[in-house]
């Protein structure tokens, strides 16, 4: 404990001095024996960690928390332990201090025994523990601590008391790990003798012998060698314990590793071998002579194609590198990107090395990565002592280019051994494009006063100028080269000019030092800005356009004082005012409805405004902003292409904040699409309920009806949304008294929740009392359409037997038949549906008769209906000579099931075969795929059960596909 006594409370100062009559005396007057410090540590945890056991006593029975827990959640027994104080520890026990108490570290007071040699407070605590395998926050175990910490007692005493041996921490090492890295050989052999596996790994695959190698315990690596391990065993890296012992500089190690037959050529994963980690190492020379004496290969590369040689560049080991050329190394060896040690020691700048490759014959001349020289790679690191080292060599290509130069001095070293200013690079790139495009201006001005051209273009149609437009925060460069002839008119293969680039990077000052040197509308006008009538069509976008875009407003804020037509189009036919809605740029779409820019230009492909983009994206407050600025109430029930308005593409997408704002502002919840459907529908599609409760808040009617009759319930109860459905029908509840719903086809909510199987929807459906109030008949589960067929048949047919099961609690007639002669049970058999046949076989009707006692020619239509469909049938192993005869595996097994239930049949005389009632569903409708992007097709892939049964359109013809694929969202 680190305080000073003299600010602390006098109980506490009584303490420190070992008084216990002083503190008696304290607690006599009353002094607070729970007062904290700074950090919530109370009198009690300074006697136990000064282990006096006397003043633990008093302090404990003048009603000190013998738990109480300082801000690293330690108790006064984890003080005493760490104290090794028997006595503390006793009388902290005798009153019952907590054994199992975890600080913030999650250790108990045992793993603190272990840590610190406490052997006697271990043995007082272990008989109090249920368990002493418990870990800390990192999985250590007391046996973990105590084996780093080598106490050989206390790891005897933990494995007595069942400590478990091969326990590991959470990277999976074990005691032994820890023992053989700290080099504890007493305790390694004692957990050797006791089961512990040398040959363990952790997660990372490193075994005790890796560990032991890592930090050099050399009596520990004998004695794991001495047993067998494997000395060759690579990690989850491909690493020996040879590579680790390298790369940390253990010689000792490393000699007795090749000694005791190591592979000193064996690589890792990355192709490294002991002789690469050896030549990074800091401390490797030693090592190093050892490999290369005991037949390292010198020129071994890895898989990237780096030596030895290559690794000493890298990392600027002097020596090594000397070592390594004097016992063979290639001297211009390449890697894989065709540096040789000598580009690669110029790229990192180490002097030395290059110094003694280029003694030792490196070539200056060798061309590299790119195409460079090793003087180009110095040049672009800013070495410059490293590129007049290069130069004064006598075989150093002429810098025929200063292209590569980061910084002055190596630029004026180039410039005055007469490099070409102008030569480019194969990117068709001056010095001063790259001068520019870092903003160095330093270089830039020794460039153009050397009289390097300010208006060269690469090979993009890009000057210095553009760089530096798109760069140049501070607009230093970019004066300068404007103050020296530098073009802002010109343009780049795409179109672009400088203003193009500044606006697109929202450097204002940039704009601002373009426009004092030349006004930016008569800038556009003579380098081509008007975009869409351009011959060639090469600018796609005005600089408003990127600016906008990219949220600069700043940089707008110049262009709008400047550019007049703020409607300027794309080639999409978009506004900047779109584009800033459609990104969310709150403060661009303020400056540019500011300055006048129109909120209902519409786009060239979709039709859409700006209040489009902004509320399919849920921008509310660019919304805001937009609806906020105009008085006209069409504005907000604008329509694009498809005749969608801002609400319907707000609620497509469930933006409840733009929702409210265009609900407000008058939008109207009646407008209609082209194919007929309201916002409503599409809440109901998308199940967006906080979006449908806006609507139902403002009058929005549930009754609406789309182009094929459908209404929001409709639609709610196909896709299974069963917040949005309810919502609905307590709408519904207001009413007093409602028209039969039902779609041009006929069908009811209730048939499309059963067709689809959301058996929720269906019990919602089927428990309203609204629809007992429907004008004609009353409802019922067997409601009947044009084709009588009730939502039983659309559960059959689709095998929902959860539907079924709630269709027959309410009173479905089980022997209902729609136009054709069907019941439901006809139409599951017929379609192999044995879930739904299952359950319809025990069900009854009204006279008590199950659905088999129905039609007495229910087994010949299944058999001869598909027979005579199909001429071939085929025999199944297992069923009788009856079943045999269906036409498929699934209609057999609803035979099965149904002659079960007529016929039944003595076990010993035939077989039936088992049925799963778990029956996989053969039928997909697509409306249980609806997406944000598309409202429900509501039919099958494989025909419905409205075509099944011939149902037609009310003129007498089928429903076309593009009526049927309609789409209402396409992508913005």
């Amino acid at each position: 404990m680190n305080l000073s006594l003299s600010l602390q409370p006098s109980l506490l100062k009584a303490i420190f001095n070992v008084d216990p009559d002083e503190v008696r005396s304290l607690i006599f007057k009353k002094e607070d024996v729970n007062v904290q410090d700074n950090e919530k540590r109370t009198p009690l945890h300074a006697a136990a960690y000064l282990g006096d056991s006397e003043i633990i006593e008093l302090l404990i029975l003048s009603g000190a928390r013998v738990n109480a827990k300082d801000n690293k959640w330690l108790t006064p027994l984890h003080r005493a332990v760490a104290s090794c104080s028997e006595d503390a520890v006793q009388v902290l026990l005798k009153h019952s201090a907590d054994v199992n108490a975890r600080d913030k570290n999650w250790q108990t007071p045992l793993h603190v025994a272990a840590a610190n040699k406490a052997v006697r407070c271990a043995e007082a605590l272990v008989p109090l523990l249920s368990n002493v395998n418990v870990s800390d926050r990192a999985g250590r175990t007391a046996l973990h601590h105590a084996a780093f910490s080598g106490h050989l007692e206390m790891v005897k005493l933990l494995l007595s008391r069942g400590a478990n041996i091969n326990a590991f921490d959470k990277k999976d090492r074990r005691a032994i790990h820890w023992a053989a890295y700290m080099g504890h050989m007493e305790v390694v052999k004692l957990l050797v003798s006791h089961g512990a596996e040398v040959t363990c790994k952790d997660k990372k695959a490193y075994t005790p012998l890796h560990a032991a190698a890592s930090s050099g315990m050399i009596s520990v690596v004998k004695y794991l060698l001495d047993l067998g391990v494997d000395i060759n065993e690579p990690n989850a890296y491909g690493n020996t314990p040879l590579h680790v012992a390298c790369y940390n500089g253990q010689d000792v190690v490393v000699n007795e590793l090749i000694e005791s037959g190591a592979n000193v050529n064996q690589v890792n994963e990355k192709g490294f071998a002991p002789l690469h980690f050896t030549a990074a190492s800091r401390h490797g020379a030693l090592c190093l002579e050892l490999l290369v004496g005991n037949g390292a290969d010198v020129n071994i590369k890895s898989k990237d194609g780096k030596t030895p040689l290559h690794m000493t560049a890298i990392h600027g080991r002097f020596s090594r590198s000397q070592a390594v050329i004097q016992s063979g190394a290639e001297i211009d060896c390449e890697d894989k990107n065709g540096n040789s040690p000598l580009h690669i020691a110029a790229r990192y700048g180490h002097e030395l090395l290059i110094n003694t490759l280029i003694t030792n014959g490196a070539d200056t001349a060798k061309r590299g990565i790119h195409g460079m020289f090793p003087l180009h790679l110095a040049a672009l690191s800013g070495f410059s002592d490293c590129c007049r080292k290069l130069l004064s060599s006598a075989c150093c290509p002429f810098p025929s280019t200063c292209v590569f130069c980061r910084n002055l001095e190596c630029l004026n070293l180039l410039l005055n051994t007469g490099a070409d200013f102008n030569r480019k690079d194969k990117f068709g790139r001056t010095p001063l494009h790259y001068a520019a495009a870092n903003c160095n201006y330093q270089c830039l001005f020794a460039l153009v006063g050397s009289g390097a051209s300010v208006n060269d273009l690469d090979e993009r149609g890009c000057s210095p100028l553009h760089y530096a437009a798109a760069s140049d925060t501070d607009g230093k460069c970019l004066e300068y080269l404007l103050r020296n002839d530098a073009n802002p008119g010109i343009r780049d293969k795409q179109g672009y000019n400088a203003v193009h680039y500044a606006s697109a990077y929202g450097h204002r000052l940039c704009l601002e030092l373009i426009a004092s040197e030349t006004p930016l509308d008569v800038l556009m006008e003579t380098s081509g800005a008007d975009i869409l009538n351009d011959s060639d069509g090469r600018a796609p976008i005005s600089p408003l356009h990127l600016a906008a875009y990219h949220g600069h407003h700043q940089a707008l804020e110049v262009l709008v004082q400047s550019l007049l037509d703020l409607d300027v189009r794309n080639s999409q036919g978009r506004t900047p005012l779109d584009l800033a809605a459609f990104k969310g740029h709150v403060e661009c779409v303020d400056v540019l409805i500011n300055q006048g820019a129109s909120i209902l230009v519409k786009d060239y492909t979709l039709k859409r405004t700006p209040i489009h983009a902004a509320a399919i994206n849920g921008h509310s407050e660019c919304l805001r902003l937009l609806i906020g600025n105009t008085d006209l109430q069409t504005a907000v029930d604008i329509q694009d292409g498809n005749g969608q308005t801002p609400l319907m593409l707000s609620v497509l997408s469930g933006h409840t904040d733009c929702v409210y704002s265009l609900l407000n502002k008058g939008a109207s919840v009646e407008a209609k699409d082209k194919w007929g459907r309201t916002a409503l529908h599409r809440g109901a599609v998308t199940g967006h309920e906080e979006c449908v409760e806006a609507l139902l808040q403002h009058s929005a009617s549930f009754l609406v009806r789309d182009c094929r009759g459908r209404t929001p319930m409709h639609l709610a109860a196909s896709c299974g949304h069963i917040g949005v459905l309810g919502a609905l029908m307590q709408a519904a509840q207001s009413l007093e008294s409602l028209p039969v719903i039902t779609d041009n086809r006929g069908y009811t909510p209730l048939h499309w929740a059963c067709y689809n199987g959301h058996d929720t929807c269906v019990e919602v459906l089927l428990e309203q009392e609204v629809f007992h109030k429907m004008q004609g008949n009353s409802f019922s589960p067997l409601l009947c359409v044009s084709v009588c067929m009730t939502p039983l048949h659309a559960a059959a047919f689709t095998d929902h037997v959860e539907c079924l099961q709630l269709l027959l609690s309410h009173n479905a007639q089980v022997n209902a038949i729609d136009a054709s002669g069907k019941t439901p049970l006809m139409m599951a058999a017929e379609n192999g549906q044995t879930n739904a046949v299952g359950a319809s076989v025990l069900a009854v009707d009204e006279n008590g008769k199950k659905a088999t006692c129905s039609n007495d020619t229910i087994l010949c239509r299944l058999c001869l209906f598909r027979y005579r469909r199909r001429q071939t049938l085929f025999v199944f192993v297992g069923y009788t000579p009856a079943l045999a005869c269906a036409p498929n595996k699934d209609v057999a097994d609803c035979l099965a099931l149904i002659l079960a239930t007529m016929m039944p049949v003595s076990p010993s005389s035939t077989t039936i075969p088992n049925l799963s009632f778990n029956a996989t569903n053969h039928y997909c409708s697509p409306s249980k795929a609806v997406t944000l992007d598309s409202l429900p097709v509501l039919r099958s892939t494989h025909g419905s059960y409205c075509s099944f049964n011939n149902v037609t359109r009310e003129d007498g013809f089928y429903a076309p596909d593009d009526e049927l694929n309609d789409s209402d969202s396409e992508t913005y």
